[in-house]
């Protein structure tokens, strides 16, 4: 079964994480990115300034932007057929970074904390196992 090949055939930057996009077949979508900016690929473009610096490839007739992410132009023209798994993937993105940070968090009050709790001990001399096994 053959499917349509959508090309986006030009690209509005119209607020500050939406996109006007008019494809082949004549449609016209506005999209707010904004709900699904998270994750390695698309959180960079949470930066407005960075958001802005979005283009048209003229190869794949997609929205590109210079960090590296992009879409599929079909995924785009379907966009409400779509719309809820992005902002589901980035939702989990958001909560795995979120956990990520509380981790990093930990790790950083915990060595702190040994810092602090072993900073007045004299450290303990190195012995080197090898040379008190030799003749």
């Amino acid at each position: 079964m053959a499917h349509p090949i959508y090309r986006i055939t030009s690209v509005e930057h119209v607020m500050p994480y939406a996109l006007r996009l008019r494809f082949n077949d004549g449609l016209t979508r506005t999209i707010d990115f904004e709900p699904i900016l998270e994750g390695e690929l698309y959180g960079p473009l949470r930066d407005p300034l960075v958001f802005a610096q979005v283009t048209l490839d003229p190869e794949i007739h997609t929205v590109i932007w210079p960090s590296g992410a992009d879409f599929d132009p079909a995924t785009l023209h379907d966009w409400p057929e779509h719309e809820a798994a992005f902002r589901a993937a980035a939702k989990r993105w958001s909560q795995n970074h979120a956990d990520a940070g509380e981790i990093k968090t930990a790790r950083a009050v915990t060595t702190r904390i040994d810092t602090t709790l072993y900073a007045d001990l004299a450290p303990l001399p190195s012995a080197n196992v090898a040379e008190e096994h030799q003749p």
